[in-house]
């Protein structure tokens, strides 16, 4: 491809490029680009959601640019404030070693190990001394960090900031000194840390990298942003089915969403389908990506099955409980909800039924001995076993 040609598809799904003209420029260099994005390891899951990011990563690595993946190991124990209207809780070596694991799994889904350099900021911010790190604080004033979106809001509102969250943008701009960036990717949230590893370069001498923002890929619910807190992610490690009944579940609107920040599908050919047959086609695309073709199929096979033929699913599963029980301590203890609230929620509004005989009590029981099927909700199904 030319630059300009490039240019155009790397834009794709992107809110912001800072700038344009120098991304074109280092492009026209003729040269693979230093194409960064840091991940700290706070949880052992990834979702959807962070794969955004990975995503635009892969399409630098098929234009022949040098991905550089950061572990984030160092900058974990002290956590991203970014959007936070707290302080993040520490996390131990112990947790972020376990998570580190996970997430080299996960992230070799999508982009191709071969092609990609992995790093530790642990390897050179765990050797900064006091003053090291005395003299990169010096780099910027605390009005210069209170500018920023989140540290601005919780000062107004009387919320706490520790200190260590004002050197956590600094750090993240280290890591660009470090590995020489020509290209940062973030999200939106991301900017102005972002931003700071442009100003660190220019004071380091370096060529300023250019900075990319992605959008917050938005949750199953269409409103807040995907989150395994919030209860509206679809994780990389979910069961083929789980992950492709959610995809088959988001609205219309939202799927083009996923299509443009997720794939690499023409959009103008892809709304030429029904949206009912774009969205099982996006939905197998994701689930053969994250596992194989055969259980994509599969996959789609069984949601046909219970939610078209309205089939009872093949492999539902079994939980034995003894004595009586309210219905909504069993299906809490089942998991698969986010809290009993949610469970009481789905009884009254009428979504929950024990052998297809709908249950709008939230003080139903289930006595034994018998067995019981309980479906929640159009997915979740149990046959709960009272001895």
């Amino acid at each position: 491809m030319t630059p300009s040609e490039q240019l155009a598809l790397l834009k794709r799904g992107a809110i912001e490029i800072i700038s344009e003209s120098e991304l074109l420029a280092k492009l026209k260099k003729g040269k693979p680009l230093r194409v960064k994005a840091g991940f700290d390891p706070t949880s052992p899951d990834l979702h959807l959601g962070h794969t955004v990011l990975l995503q635009k990563m892969k399409q630098f690595q098929d234009l022949g640019h040098e991905v550089i993946f950061i572990i984030g190991d160092y900058t974990a124990k002290i956590g991203d404030p970014s959007g936070r209207n707290e302080t993040r809780p520490a996390l131990s070596q112990e947790q972020i070693g376990k998570n580190v694991v996970t997430y080299k799994d996960q992230v070799f889904k999508i982009l191709d190990r071969k092609k990609a350099r992995v790093v530790y900021n642990s390897e050179w911010l765990g050797k900064m001394s006091a003053e090291d790190l005395i003299r990169l604080a010096s780099k910027k004033t605390v009005s210069r960090m209170l500018e920023r979106d989140d540290f601005e809001k919780r000062y107004r509102g009387e919320i706490p900031i520790s200190i260590h969250e004002f050197l956590y943008p600094l750090l993240q701009g280290q890591d660009s000194v470090e590995v020489r960036a020509d290209v940062e990717l973030g999200g939106t949230d991301q900017k102005f840390n972002l931003l700071v590893g442009r100003d660190l370069q220019k004071e380091a001498g370096q060529e300023s990298q250019v900075v990319m923002t992605l959008p917050l890929l938005i949750g199953t619910d269409g409103v807040q942003k995907m989150s395994k807190s919030y209860g509206n992610s679809i994780g990389v490690n979910e069961t083929p089915k789980e992950m492709f009944g959610k995809i088959m579940s988001v609205s219309d609107d939202l799927m083009w969403n996923y299509y443009e920040l997720l794939t690499d599908a023409s959009l103008p050919e892809v709304k030429k389908l029904h949206p009912k047959e774009a969205k099982k086609r996006l939905a197998l695309e994701i689930v053969e990506r994250f596992h194989d073709k055969s259980q994509a199929q599969d996959a789609a096979e069984e949601f046909d099955k219970v939610f078209s033929k309205k089939e009872k699913p093949s492999d539902i599963p079994e939980t034995v409980f003894k004595g009586d029980h309210l219905l909504v301590d069993l299906l809490s203890q089942c998991g698969g909800f986010k809290s009993k609230t949610q469970i009481r929620q789905l009884i009254t509004q009428g979504a929950v039924s024990v052998n297809e005989k709908r249950v709008t009590d939230i003080g139903f029981r289930l006595t034994g001995p018998g067995q019981y099927l309980v479906r929640a909700g159009k997915r979740w199904f149990n046959k709960i076993v009272i001895s």
